[in-house]
């Protein structure tokens, strides 16, 4: 959620690090603040609340700092109201040491009790201010290296955190650490730089280090040195994004969120050839052997928000097309519940970060019960694609708006391709239908291209929404999954109050809700189930309620019914959720654009959740 990012090499690094933070504005922030090391001389720290660019104009653009060693940071208050003094990096009350801390320490107030009585002062409400003063008081009470004292923090330390820290004995260098919460380390020519996410440094270097949970790393001009939580030095292996910083700008969009829509089909088409071998579905990367795969008898899909809708979809596709039976979990709830796993069971993890807390947790509790994982991933090297015993990986590229859409449209893919690739090994379709359904997927790509092309209306239909209160989605079966995802985007970016609903279940509660003027958007993709939502509509309808329907070409009759109808092309009907999903990401987007708010950074709202 919050935002951190480090410098050390030949250059100024105030400027730096402001660039850094810059690329990290979309995970969600209230305040912000840097510390930057000349030499020897003391550390200055520079904070500022509000937007990044208060900091910026308080530092002349980073001009006002000099030296070329450095931290900043992004907060996301969760202890202590959002304020400069808040605010980080902190400091020890000598200025011993100064650091940064993403995530939430669960036990700071018993540790702030043990250093108050040790004569240490707090002037801020923060637990971070508590780990770097713990850090402080290990240092010198042990005089030992920065390594020594991180060390003896950690293991006092309960909760997540990734911790940046500078000594005033060691300048040049900066200690970081990790627990739980994301951290990813570059280096380039006599440079090296830390980062909460990739964008943040891809414009200073491609070659980067993934720092694993409770490890600690040193950073120093152009190198950088690893140790376990014993203080011995480990190997870790350099790793080369192959993102380009393009891939993190607008290029031209007023905002991510639109240039994003307009990738998907990129990302659904690199998706795609990634699970494709000469035109044959294959999945290199999951080792399931097709024996194991055969003696699967329950399939438990673990994810939160978006990524959970893709779940939802998932279910119905695998299990007709590879009839293994499946639930959907929000991961949130998996591990609190006391699940009972099937040791037959396959637990797939989908995240498209992969540190979601909530969702690495779950993925944890299924390796504790000897449950085999397979984690739907966006991020090389994140920490549930590197704990899952299997991964396949969506090729969405760097995705910087709150709102997901072209990674939620790539784990879509990737999730058919896992359900062809069952129900193939499972004997339960045969090559030529495999072969059908694969080129179906194949013509996603030109088909989403051709809704964005005639965005037009919905534009225009967008802009008369602008005042609405209540909005409701209804659909069944993967109408119904696709409702979810369209209610979560027009609630989290335009903050109208948004639900979605089993269209079977109106009559039981929900159609109470429903009054003159009210919007219900109905989504009709399933052949088979298209009268009876029509029906549901109707309903709706005759208490007042303003329609938009959304279905797929040649259901003109729509039109009889809905006040705004919106088309799709075809496709196989387990495949509509591809097509469907796009207007209601547009319909999300130009209501917000229209209500003037920030698109891509909602309120109170992060990219990557990282704590509970």
């Amino acid at each position: 959620m919050c935002g951190i990012v480090g410098f050390t090499g030949s250059r100024q690094a105030a400027p730096v690090l402001l660039d850094g933070l810059s690329k990290l504005e979309y995970r969600g922030y209230d305040s912000a603040g840097i510390a930057v090391r000349d030499g020897t001389k003391p550390v200055e720290v520079v904070k500022a609340k509000g937007r990044l660019q208060a900091l910026v104009e308080k530092t002349d653009g980073g001009r006002a700092l000099a030296g070329c060693c450095g931290i900043g940071h992004t907060r996301w208050a969760t202890h202590g109201e959002p304020s400069e003094n808040n605010a980080h990096p902190h400091c020890s009350d000598d200025g011993n040491v100064v650091g940064v801390h993403n995530g939430i320490i669960e036990n700071y107030q018993q540790l702030k009790d043990k250093l108050i009585k040790k004569g240490y002062r707090f002037y801020s409400s923060t637990d971070t201010e508590v780990a770097i003063k713990l850090i402080d008081y290990y240092y010198k009470k042990y005089e030992g290296t920065p390594v020594d004292a991180v060390n003896h923090a950690m293991v006092r330390i309960r909760g997540s955190y990734a911790l940046a820290v500078m000594f005033k004995d060691y300048p040049e260098e900066i200690y970081v650490a990790r627990k739980d919460s994301p951290m990813i380390i570059g280096v380039g020519d006599g440079e090296a730089y830390l980062a909460s996410d990739a964008p943040a440094i891809l414009k200073f270097t491609r070659d980067v280090y993934y720092i694993g949970n409770m490890e600690l790393g040193r950073l120093e001009k152009g190198r950088v040195t690893f140790y376990n939580l014993d203080g011995d030095e480990i190997q870790k292996e350099l790793t080369t994004i192959k993102w380009d910083s393009e891939a993190a700008e607008k290029s031209g969009y007023e905002y991510f969120m639109m240039k994003e829509i307009h990738e998907q089909p990129k990302a659904v088409l690199d998706t795609l050839n990634s699970c494709l071998k000469d035109g044959e579905l294959a999945l290199p990367d999951v080792s399931l052997t097709d024996e194991q795969i055969r003696s699967l008898r329950q399939i438990y899909i673990v994810a939160c928000g978006s990524a959970y809708h893709v779940g939802v979809v998932a279910q119905y596709v695998i299990e007709e097309l590879a009839h293994i039976p499946v639930r959907v979990e929000l991961a949130s709830e998996f591990r609190y519940r006391k699940p009972l796993l099937d040791p037959d069971g396959l637990v797939v993890v989908i995240s498209q970060s992969g540190e979601t807390a909530d969702s690495l947790a779950a993925l944890r509790e299924a390796k504790q019960r000897g449950v085999k994982t397979l984690a739907i991933v966006n991020v090389v090297g994140s920490s549930i694609a590197r704990e899952a015993d299997d991964v396949l990986y969506t090729l969405a590229g760097p995705e910087i708006a709150v709102a997901t859409t072209k990674a939620y449209s790539a784990q879509l893919i990737a999730s058919y391709a896992l359900a062809l690739h069952f129900a193939r090994v499972r004997e339960q379709i045969d090559g030529a239908r495999c072969a059908q359904l694969v080129a179906e997927l194949a013509a996603l790509p030109d088909k989403i291209e051709k809704i964005l092309e005639n965005k037009e209306r919905l534009q225009w239909f967008a802009s008369k929404q602008v005042a609405a209160k209540d909005v409701f989605f209804i659909g069944r079966g993967i109408d119904y999954a696709i409702s979810m995802e369209g209610s979560l985007k027009l609630k989290e970016i335009s903050y109208i109050h948004s639900e979605a609903y089993a269209a079977g279940e109106l009559k039981h509660g929900t159609i109470s809700l429903v009054e003159d003027g009210t919007l219900v958007i109905g989504v009709l993709t399933q052949p088979e189930l298209y009268e009876k939502t029509v029906s549901n509509l109707v309903e709706c309808k005759s208490r007042g309620a303003y329609l938009m329907g959304l279905t797929s070409n040649g259901h003109y009759s729509l039109e009889d019914t809905a006040d705004f109808t919106v088309y799709v092309p075809t496709t196989d009907p387990l495949f509509t959720a591809s097509l469907a999903v796009v207007p209601l990401q547009l319909l999300g987007y130009y209501v917000s654009v229209a209500k003037g708010l920030d698109v891509d950074k909602p309120r109170n709202l992060a990219k990557s959740v990282t704590v509970e």
